[in-house]
């Protein structure tokens, strides 16, 4: 099973992306999330990342961003699939990962659009909260730890990313708006694409996911 999920930045993907991940017990491939590992370990390849400034919520070339991808999806852990969470971002990004895919005798199997107001959008940014260790994610009102402001696998203060400040979160819309959304239309055109309403629970939107793909199994 190969899966693309789409949606603007804080609509709730990352979150969807681990739970379909553990229950179809395939990779959950997050470019953003490779880039920061990245940075964060002073790799040559991080390197190469800052100069582009994630951080203020530009993006990278589509040929780095290509190159990074068919480097994790020859990885063993990819053999039963992989699902991408935020790649591709654009047209260009589409039409070469259906290339590398079909280099690689594979094809994609279902696009998740995600979908929620703006509002609720700037609701979750602004609430969000990360562990600077583990990386585990919170919303002090829709998701809080156990403890105000502390991780609950590890105990470390939880910190606001400096992509979620209001000012980034502007430019990542727009950025996702110009960019990213006409894939909508891309992948609704090949019949790939379905939309789930995010605007809900976690729990309630990862119910519709599943109830998608399962009824969506002769196409995988």
């Amino acid at each position: 099973m190969i899966l693309v999920l789409l949606g603007p930045p804080g609509v709730g993907k990352g979150t969807q992306a681990s739970r379909i991940s553990l229950h179809y017990e395939i990779p959950s491939i997050s470019t953003g999330a490779m880039f920061r590992d990245a940075i964060a370990r002073g790799t040559e390849f991080g390197r190469r990342i800052q100069r582009y400034r994630i951080d203020k919520g530009e993006f990278v070339p589509d040929e780095v961003v290509i190159d990074a991808v068919r480097e994790r999806i020859h990885e063993p852990d990819c053999v039963k699939g992989f699902l991408m969470d935020g790649f591709p971002r654009t047209i260009p990004q589409a039409e070469t990962f259906h290339r590398l895919l079909a280099e690689e005798k594979l094809r994609l199997n279902a696009v998740i659009n995600f979908s929620a107001p703006i509002d609720d959008i700037v609701t979750r940014f602004s609430g969000r909260r990360v562990c600077p260790v583990d990386g585990s994610t919170y919303h002090i009102t829709h998701q809080p730890p156990l403890q105000p402001g502390l991780c609950d696998v590890c105990g470390a203060q939880l910190e606001q990313r400096p992509d979620d400040d209001p000012v980034v979160v502007k430019r990542r819309l727009e950025v996702y708006t110009e960019k990213t959304a006409p894939l909508v239309e891309y992948y609704q055109t090949s019949g790939l694409l379905r939309t789930v309403d995010a605007s809900r629970e976690p729990e309630t939107v990862f119910g519709q996911v599943v109830a998608l793909l399962e009824g969506w199994q002769w196409h995988i």
